[in-house]
């Protein structure tokens, strides 16, 4: 994988209450990735951008909801879909956020 792909497959880190429960936990890491990135591309992606060993990913297409707005007589607007991967690192690697790539 050339190294521009490597920074289109991982959008941002996903950090919410629940990332940071299962990543306290489990060892596991929550990311945005782009729609159309497989599994072993975010493998990739992950272990040559962090320098970590992924174990496992896992992947889930959110689906964007719909809102009623009343900005044309209660018309329907979407929010954008997006791809969420959760992976699993090795025991004793972990992933800091705040140094930079």
């Amino acid at each position: 994988m050339n190294e521009a792909r490597l920074y289109n497959v991982i959008v941002e880190p996903h950090v919410t209450e629940k990332t940071t429960n299962i990543a306290e936990q489990g060892n596991q890491y929550g990311f945005k990735v782009a729609p159309d990135a497989t599994k072993d591309e975010i493998k990739e992606a992950i272990e040559r951008l962090f320098d970590v060993k992924v174990l496992k990913v896992s992947t889930v297409n959110v689906k964007g909801k719909v809102k009623r707005r009343m900005l044309r007589r209660g018309a329907a607007s979407r929010f954008k879909s997006w791809k969420k991967a959760y992976v699993r690192l090795a025991e004793g690697d972990d992933i800091d956020f705040t140094k930079d790539l």
